[in-house]
């Protein structure tokens, strides 16, 4: 394969998971304007419909991460050729169908239409990748793939209210004299479907130029089989965990009788059984669903670990930046995009950089870099308060960003060299899925958080008719709670109450992210040297672990 099909090839890859790590976010930004033209009208619907509504982002969020290691597992024994091009086609369909949505159910059906597409398109792109380059050109491939995938991500929120702010085909159908009960309008005159329109084109000229490049970048098949029951004892641990901590003390279970501390700890004892049961399981069957094995090797573990632990704070400074800017700062579209698109921005630059810098300075040095890099950042959140300008709060996050960036590159390395060329779909998945059970954490978390704080400062300001008093300068204390002078003080007593909570919020994550470094240390020296490759007989049978494309001249990237 020449050098131009293999960059094609990267930037459809890199198409791929840019997609897939934007959906995570950017329905998010969307889901008021859903809800606005979905959701049922009176106020006891509206609330069912709400709840509802967040399976929109839950139920892609669970299916997306229960697909990963499947995806892995079907790469090493499928080739990741048709599977990457299957995956990108069932995404590409699943955008059309939610953009095309005409309620909830539908939205939500279509959500893990796309999440079946998105999960496989990340760790089969990145294995992919690992197959097509070698030697030093394979850290800087990865790095251009892990950029990708947390540019989409960080890029979610930017992308969605521009998108919202910008998009306005009802005008246009009014232009070609569209009725408002036609269909065509019915189908794309809210604005929020654009969000996913956006990927149709996108997707579609990527399956267009995957289908005609050369077969050459199909990977080896390995035969083998699915373990389905080990599949869903790993689901059963994952719903169950992560439902167990988004309900930590939320008032609905404690308002229908039902005590929230017995759920959320019979929920979290379901999910350790389950882990236990998945990984006895996975040490005993030939083929497991996710090979415990693995975890044999130091580095690969560590590989695993420091993914983890970085997702937690990559959750922690999307959604805090976000939540910050917005409910401190009564920031606007304009200021969102300055904070969000500095730490998308240096987040994609640093795993892009990442890929070089390993060549140069160990796996160790470069990860170690981005975790104090990123503990500094988290560390500088902690000092926000709520008249802290847009401009700090950008380079905070993007140091953050450039940090954990740099993280991304040396991880996804050893993880596919520790576990070898036969197993590199899996260790992909591994090491991605260890990620986003980090942000599903940090994100159930969050949630959890904000749920129970937002009500006990409800229950401060409404617990009588004067309890508002107590919150706003006496000189207003003769005022009525609907007074415009009341309400701004309100205001302002909420925008300092919510800056507190968020530097609690912002330490946690600077410890937990402070916690990964032990484990980075164990990744190993330069590219190449300090990873142990776990094969066995028939993959050391297949020769040494070179590619084409390493021994061609000019294919390095």
């Amino acid at each position: 394969m020449d050098r131009r099909a293999a960059y094609v090839l990267l930037v459809v890859f890199g198409a791929g998971v840019f997609l897939a790590g934007l959906e995570l976010m950017v329905t998010a930004v969307a889901l008021p304007s859903i809800l606005a033209n979905l959701a049922g009208t009176t106020s006891a619907t509206a609330w069912v419909e709400l709840r509802k509504a967040s399976w929109i982002i839950n139920g892609y969020l669970l299916v997306y991460i229960l697909v990963m290691p499947l995806a892995g597992r079907l790469a090493d024994v499928l080739g990741t050729r048709r599977l990457f091009m299957a995956a990108l086609a069932i995404f590409v369909l699943g955008s059309a169908l939610a953009g095309a949505a005409q309620n909830l159910d539908q939205l939500i059906a279509a959500r893990v239409v796309q999440a079946l597409g998105g999960g496989v398109l990340v760790p089969v792109g990145t294995a992919a990748a690992s197959h097509l380059f070698d030697g030093p050109a394979r850290p800087r491939a990865l790095g251009v793939i892990g950029a990708l995938t947390f540019l989409g991500m960080a890029a979610g929120p930017v992308v969605g209210a521009a998108i919202l702010g910008s998009v306005h085909a009802d005008t246009a159908l009014a232009t070609l004299g569209a009725g408002p009960n036609d269909t065509l309008t019915a189908l794309v005159s809210s604005a929020w479907r654009w969000v996913f329109y956006l990927n149709v084109p996108i997707g579609l000229i990527a399956l267009i130029l995957a289908g005609a490049a050369s077969a050459a970048w199909e990977t080896p098949h390995h035969p083998g089989r699915l373990d389905v029951l080990g599949a869903t004892w790993f689901g059963l641990a994952l719903v169950a965990g992560l439902v167990g901590l988004t309900l930590v003390g939320t008032r609905q279970i404690a308002e229908s009788g039902v005590d929230p501390t017995v759920v959320t700890a019979g929920l979290l004892g379901v999910a350790a059984v389950a882990s236990v049961v998945a990984v006895v399981r996975g040490l005993r069957v030939e083929d497991p669903f996710l090979d415990p094995r693995l975890f044999r090797s130091v580095p690969f573990s560590s590989a695993a670990l420091v993914s983890l632990l970085t997702g937690y704070g990559f959750a922690t400074a999307i959604i805090g930046g976000a939540v910050f800017v917005d409910r401190v700062l009564y920031g606007g579209p304009d200021e969102q995009r300055i904070a969000l698109g500095a730490l998308a921005g240096a987040t994609a630059v640093g795993a892009l950089a990442s890929g070089f810098i390993v060549r140069v300075i160990s796996l160790r040095l470069v990860t170690l870099a981005g975790l104090l890099l990123s503990v500094a950042g988290f560390a500088a959140m902690a000092t926000w308060r709520s008249g802290t300008p847009i401009e700090s709060v950008a380079l905070a996050l993007g140091a953050f960003g450039f940090g954990f960036g740099l993280t991304v590159t040396p991880r996804s390395t050893v993880a596919v060299e520790a576990a070898g060329r036969r197993a590199f779909g899996m260790a992909s998945a591994v090491v991605t899925v260890a990620r986003m059970i980090g942000m599903a954490v940090g994100l159930a978390i969050l949630t959890a958080y904000g749920s129970t704080t937002i009500d006990r400062l409800a229950d401060q300001i409404y617990a009588t008719s004067d309890s508002y008093r107590q919150f706003i300068p006496e000189r207003l204390r003769d005022r009525p709670l609907k007074d415009p002078f009341v309400v701004d003080a309100l205001e302002g007593w909420a925008s300092r109450e919510a800056a507190g909570i968020m530097v609690g919020l912002f330490l946690v994550a600077g410890a937990v992210t402070f916690v990964a470094i032990p484990p980075a240390l164990a990744l190993g020296g330069r590219h190449g040297r300090g990873t142990r490759m776990l094969r066995d007989d028939s993959a050391a049978a297949e020769g040494p672990d070179t590619d084409v494309l390493d021994t061609e001249p000019g294919l390095a990237l």
